[in-house]
């Protein structure tokens, strides 16, 4: 490592030129990533909602459709719209009842389903718009911006097409204030911890190598979701800090004992790269634990996450070294008093009562671990979007003039007799909070040549080998009692077909609702096994592996029971991946404790002498780690109009604080308590690893 080091400071002129060129490909790779905007669709390709949502975009292209609620518009204005919506690009029909029958007809006149189906309240009636590509593409985004552009006065443009594109707008337009936040709440942070006024302007340049080296390989992996666009810059930020942080401290302190700089440095580089690599493994491991998860969402995340602090470690470590060097001189100029101090009377109080703040904690600890299960969560994804974007407005429009609260896609083989498909439709219409139910069989009845019928309804109602049953429900997607509804009609349709299946947005949320429980636990069994056995690792121990998790562990269950007693819901997504999160980005909080603990037991300091010296020395760079990370994510979560984001970056925010409390009260008092344990259970733990370093070097 010495050599390695050596080298990175004899070139750091070239190193910087060469990262400064890296970020031109670093770029374009993260402008051409695509971004999906879909969450639906990182659901298990085998499920009976995906393999009809596959169906439906193949077969029927009804994956990705939108309705307009049209209210009192004269007919021929209302058919002069739908001519211009059908021009626009990407859309392949806007399908009206004048496409079936004479628009003049007295609606009395009309089917009992059709006049259901088409004709509401308000004097209302509804344009079913089909698009060329899925919902989350482009084409489709593009295509509905032009669309909304076109509809005249009471129109409403309502379903998932829409919402997207809304969510789309919404993140481009929140993006840019979120890393500003970002920043500068961490530059704040920074200028009140560090003595020169230089060093977080270094800081910030020398964080802007890793992540735009992180954006810019994401092209790697084809594409990533809105959430993990939204949150990597702060995240980066945030967990990859630490490592900046520890390097000056350790260079600061090494120019005091070499001739040169560029010595101090090589010594730092070699000592921090010791130091973060437990850390950045543990946080690595932490973010790839994500990828246990059935819905791919996780992966995505954990893969970019993971990937990101990797990139991190080796920026900090060959990019930073050379800037600092670059720019000491100014550095050391511009220097001024810390705001941030080391926490000297608090570490003789914590040292001298041990046995109470372990006894206290545990006591706090207890009712947050009860609530911490009973948090409420919540599944529908459009509840964490404003409710007064284009596509809810238009959404709950369809509710309230229709019935169409949510609507379910029923695909059946065509073998199935008229009778039969009439009859079902008949049982489902039956089922509580069916609104409606249409099909091809129910509306023309048994015996109809639907040879009869236009090309574009048989494409809607009859192809790939399926008939479909559009069915509109009054119940809320996400709700339990849609779920007993859908329990209801799956029974209903394998009775007659038992290949039948049924997909939307319903469905597709009760099977999201299904596999989140199973994630939850994956999960976190995943993260806790893997921080577990690289601190064993690391620690040469079976204890101390076991003490820092189960703190961060209690940190996070404080954290997760906080919203139980403020009534608060949390989003699926937020539950699922925050003690990930929060176990990565703050286990190197007690590693970085543990280890100075180490060091003073090894020296020959008393376990009461040693948590005292360890909670003095770490105080500061943990205080900085922590608000730096805690202001990197408070920011987000006061200014996003999106509640997902917002309650993610709230517990991280939360949670960074309250991993920092519990670290720097709660864990040098129990590694004082613990102390017989560890030494019996953790190899070498009273011989001074510096020891054992000049050992190596002098062989």
């Amino acid at each position: 490592m010495k050599k390695i080091a050596q080298g990175i400071v004899r070139l750091r002129k070239l190193i910087l030129t060469v990262a400064v060129l890296l970020l031109i490909p670093s770029a374009i790779g993260a402008i051409a990533t695509r971004i999906n905007y879909d969450i639906l669709t990182y659901l298990p390709q085998d499920l009976d909602s995906m393999i009809g949502e596959v169906a439906l975009e193949d077969d029927f292209h009804l994956a990705s459709t939108g309705m307009i609620t049209v209210e009192g518009l004269p007919t021929n204005e209302l058919i002069a719209m739908k001519k211009e919506i059908e021009a626009v690009p990407g859309v392949t029909q806007t399908f009206w009842l004048s496409d079936v029958i004479d628009p003049s007809i007295p609606t009395a006149m009309l089917p009992a389903d059709v006049q259901q189906f088409m004709f509401g309240k308000n004097d209302s009636t509804m344009l079913i718009v089909r698009f060329d590509a899925p919902s989350a593409s482009d084409e489709t985004m593009e295509a509905v911006k032009q669309i909304e552009k076109l509809l005249r006065k009471d129109c409403f443009f309502g379903g998932m097409s829409v919402i997207l594109q809304d969510t789309k707008a919404l993140v481009n337009q929140e993006m840019p204030l979120y890393i500003l936040i970002a920043v500068g709440a961490s530059l704040l942070v920074l200028f009140l911890s560090l003595e020169s006024t230089l060093t977080p302007l270094l800081f910030m340049l020398g964080l802007l190598f890793p992540i735009a080296y992180n954006f810019g390989t994401n092209i790697l992996l084809g594409q990533i979701s809105y959430i993990t666009e939204a949150l990597a810059t702060v995240l980066q930020l945030g967990v990859t800090m630490d490592f900046s942080i520890f390097l000056l401290h350790r260079y600061e302190e090494e120019k005091e004992l070499r001739s040169t700089n560029e010595e101090a440095m090589v010594s730092a580089i070699c000592k921090t790269m010791t130091s973060i690599s437990a850390s950045s493994l543990t946080t690595i491991a932490g973010f790839l634990a994500l990828c246990a998860m059935r819905l791919t969402l996780g992966r995505d995340i954990g893969l970019v996450m993971a990937k990101g602090v990797a990139l991190g470690v080796i920026c900090t470590v060959v990019i930073l070294p050379s800037l600092i060097l670059t720019f000491d001189k100014w550095v050391e100029k511009y220097k001024h008093r810390t705001v941030i101090p080391r926490l000297t009377k608090l570490s003789y109080f914590v040292s001298k009562h041990s046995v109470p703040i372990v006894v206290v904690f545990i006591l706090i600890l207890i009712p947050f671990a009860i609530a911490q299960n009973k948090t409420s969560v919540y599944y529908t994804l459009f509840d964490s979007l404003p409710q007064d974007l284009t596509g809810i407005v238009g959404t709950n429009k369809l509710g309230e003039d229709f019935g169409m609260t949510t609507s379910h896609f029923i695909l059946v083989h065509d073998d199935l007799t008229a009778t039969q498909v009439s009859d079902l439709c008949d049982e489902l219409k039956d089922v509580d909070g069916i609104t409606q139910v249409v099909s091809l069989d129910s509306i023309t009845g048994p015996g109809f040549d639907t040879e009869l019928l236009p090309d574009s309804v048989m494409e809607i109602l009859q192809s790939g080998g399926y008939k479909l049953i559009l069915a509109n429900s009054s119940y809320k997607t996400g709700t339990d009692a849609i779920n007993c509804q859908l329990d209801e009609m799956i029974g209903l349709i394998k009775n007659v077909d038992p290949e039948g299946v049924i997909t939307g947005e319903g469905a597709m949320t009760k099977d999201l609702i299904e596999v989140a429980d199973v994630d939850f636990k994956n999960v976190n069994v995943w993260s806790i096994m893997a921080v577990l056995v690289i601190i064993a690792i690391s620690f040469k121990s079976i204890s101390i592996p076991v003490l820092l998790v189960a703190s961060i562990e209690a940190a996070i269950a404080i954290n997760m029971g906080i919203p139980y007693f403020t009534g608060t819901q949390l989003p699926f997504i937020a539950s699922i991946v925050i003690g990930t999160i929060q176990l990565g980005a703050t286990v190197d909080y007690s590693i970085l404790m543990t280890t100075r603990y180490h060091e003073e037991r090894a020296f020959g300091r008393t376990p009461k002498e040693a948590a005292q010296q360890s909670l003095e020395h770490c105080s500061q760079s943990i205080l900085t780690s922590g608000l730096t990370f805690f202001a990197a994510t408070v920011g987000v979560a006061a200014i996003s109009k999106m509640e997902l984001l917002r309650s993610i970056c709230l517990l991280i925010s939360r949670g960074a604080l309250i991993s920092m409390l519990v670290i720097l009260v709660m864990l040098p008092a129990a590694l004082m308590l613990c102390d017989w344990l560890i030494r019996h259970t953790t190899l070498k733990w009273m011989i001074p690893e510096s020891a054992n370093a000049k050992k190596s070097e002098k062989e």
